[in-house]
């Protein structure tokens, strides 16, 4: 395990039904392989030693007896190999015969896993030659006297659960086909006893609309029990005498699929793929459901050590996702919506308790004030209420330039609102002779200024017009701390509060292509290319904006993708700069690309910026939560504004 990654693999093998030594074989290969690869634990399907297929010759004792065999010299063969591998294999023990795992590394078996739930309908018919786990006796297995010989080895036999922890602290469990078909898979207890990955040997045949359900099927459960899920299943060399195996090969994190073979193949395929356990960790922890069910069930498991491994360079091969905060495109329409409702839903609920007359708006052409201005006016028409009630002011200052200040004018023409235009340029030269300040020097004090002399105008004009203003500032200014404290900082309802800035430009792009009319949109996508700004420096000479935000706190993209990482799963700064330089390696033609001194320098400006400007998070105004991420004082995030970053320096 390297930053909480862990390389594991689904293997889909060619095979010869009741073939045993030429099974094993392919096994053995596609160990070595896999290890090449830097695989730490390989999974094959279900019975994979003999095939699934054998029917009636399970109770042939010379397959047995081969099958014993066969996988002693696979042990042998592979033994100078540190993979951890789980192979399907019959078991007998006197009458009883098992449809069993075995887990093996360095040529020895760590343990037998048992088949629980054996299908016994439709076109399977597994209790005729199998024994359930459940009817391993439990007088001898408590005495510890259970133990039966596997290919010459001493293994104990058992049906309490078993978690198998690797050499970095991976746990993992393992489960057959069935299993997790079943009202109760054993997966839950496996998952309660700190099973971070669960592995599923199978066989399962294909039919007319089956894999979408078992793709429903396994990602819901790896939700549920929050958890990695590598399935192996049997493909092309099983019989199809009656029924057909596809082969299925796919590992699932938390409900997200990672990776999946290809279906209907007729050659060997070996899946990989890098299951981040910190990650399913975390999301545990954060899980008070999770944490509930697992102290009320006190889930108690074997837990069996596997061996140390040899020191292998580590690669992340795995994508991630560099806009963690943007829907996939095919979700993309679906997640506008949807976002765009709740802040909507959110300003409705908020206008019709307070009765308010007016919503008051600062319209500067930027995004963030166009969204919450076309979130108005979506609230307004929802409420059947005249457009005209939202008052839009443009208040241009030393900054301004004519590229925004047009576009704010334009907006609100084509919306059909209220405009009033109030500039501060008088009153904040004013302001600075009352304080004595050389309006030459543009310091913090000089932008600062402006941006409280704005959020004064518009919280008087809400007062003349019994209104509420509406605040526009988002989440990607909150986590850093760009905000004027008591001026653009505050609100009476801030409905981008919960809306990264990334997403933004996403959402007004979707609202200038399918909510608004043709002059609207001209102007929305201007905006969108506008650059960030928030335009309290003067112009420079040919009038154009100066003073660009991401030129002084950082890329957006990368704030962002810090944010989402630090608080929806915890990571410490190492490992999201060692999952920024994948992500930021210009293979996302979506982002852009960084080097590792660059994305150095603006992680080491999140950390210091977040934990310094917590006091302006602390007193927030209202706002709706949109996704997983919040800095809401009252809901996700709680910390004291005197907190100490160093631990986070990098």
């Amino acid at each position: 395990m390297n930053h909480g990654f862990i390389t594991v693999a689904a293997a889909i093998p060619s095979l010869h039904v009741a073939d045993t030594r030429y099974n094993v074989n392919e096994i053995g290969r596609m160990m070595s392989e896999a290890e090449s690869e830097g695989v730490e634990i390989i999974c094959f399907p279900e019975l994979s030693v003999t095939s699934y297929t054998c029917q009636d010759l399970f109770d042939n004792h010379h397959l047995l007896e081969s099958a014993g065999k066969d996988l002693a010299h696979l042990l042998c063969q592979t033994s100078t190999l540190d993979i951890i591998a789980i192979i399907g294999i019959p078991v007998h023990e006197g009458a009883m015969l098992y449809n069993s795992a075995i887990v093996v590394q360095h040529g020895k078996i760590a343990g037998v896993v048992v088949k629980t739930y054996l299908p016994n309908y439709d076109e399977f018919y597994e209790k005729r030659w199998f024994d359930s786990s459940l009817q391993i006796l439990p007088s001898r297995e408590q005495l510890g006297e259970h133990t039966i010989t596997i290919a010459g080895q001493e293994i104990r036999l058992t049906s309490e659960p078993q978690v198998f922890r690797t050499a970095s602290g991976v746990k993992f469990g393992v489960e057959i086909c069935e299993d997790v078909w079943a009202t109760e898979p054993p997966s839950n207890n496996l998952a309660l006893a700190g099973a971070d990955i669960i592995f599923n040997l199978s066989a399962t045949n294909e039919l007319v609309g089956k894999h979408r359900y078992l793709m429903s099927l396994l990602s819901e459960h790896s939700a549920r029990i929050i958890s990695g899920y590598v399935y192996s299943s049997a493909g092309f060399g099983e019989s199809s005498q009656d029924v057909v195996y596809g082969g299925n090969a796919i590992v699932i994190e938390n409900g997200t699929t990672i990776a999946k073979s290809k279906r209907f193949s007729i050659e060997p395929q070996l899946v990989t793929a890098q299951i981040d356990v910190e990650k399913i960790r975390a999301e545990r922890r954060r899980n008070s459901t999770f944490t509930t069910v697992t102290a009320n069930k006190r889930a108690n498991a074997r837990i069996v050590k596997m061996d140390a491994i040899k020191d292998r360079a580590f690669k992340l091969t795995r994508k991630i996702n560099p806009l963690p905060f943007i829907p996939e495109e095919k979700n993309m329409r679906e997640s506008c919506e949807e976002t765009i409702n709740i802040q909507t839903f959110g300003l409705m609920r908020r206008l019709t308790h307070t009765h308010c007359k007016s919503a008051v708006i600062g319209i500067s052409g930027g995004l963030d004030s166009t969204l919450a201005l076309l979130i108005c006016v979506k609230a307004f028409d929802n409420l059947k209420l005249d457009r005209k009630g939202i008052i839009g002011i443009t208040m241009p200052g030393f900054g301004t330039t004519g590229r925004t200040h047009d576009n704010a004018v334009s907006l609100m023409t084509s919306l059909g609102i209220t405009q009033r235009e109030i500039g501060i340029s008088e009153s904040v030269t004013q302001h600075f002779k009352d304080i004595g300040h050389n309006p030459e020097n543009h310091d913090v004090t000089y932008e600062n200024s402006q941006a409280r002399e704005r959020t004064q105008i518009l919280m008087d004009v809400a007062n003349q017009t019994g209104g509420l203003v509406v605040g526009t500032g988002d989440l990607s200014e909150l986590a850093l701390g760009w905000a004027t404290y008591n001026g653009d900082h505050m609100s009476m309802y801030a409905v981008n509060s919960g809306v990264p800035k990334t997403l933004i430009k996403y959402i007004v792009d979707f609202f200038a292509k399918n909510l608004v009319d043709e002059k609207s949109s001209a102007t929305l996508l201007d905006i969108i290319d506008t650059p960030i700004s928030p335009e309290l420096i003067p112009a420079d000479e040919n009038g154009d904006i100066k003073q660009k935000t991401e030129d002084l706190v950082g890329p957006y993209e990368l704030h962002d993708f810090f944010l989402y990482n630090f608080l929806r799963f915890g990571f410490c700064p190492e490992k999201i700069l060692f999952m920024a330089l994948r992500a930021f390696d210009g293979s996302n033609d979506k982002a852009g690309k960084y080097d590792e001194k660059t994305i150095r320098h603006w992680l080491s400006t999140f950390f210091r910026r977040f934990f310094s400007q917590q006091f302006k998070r602390s007193c927030m105004p209202d706002g709706p939560k949109v996704g997983s991420v919040s800095l809401s004082p009252r809901g996700d995030w709680r910390m004291p504004s005197d907190a100490t970053g160093t631990l986070w320096n990098i």
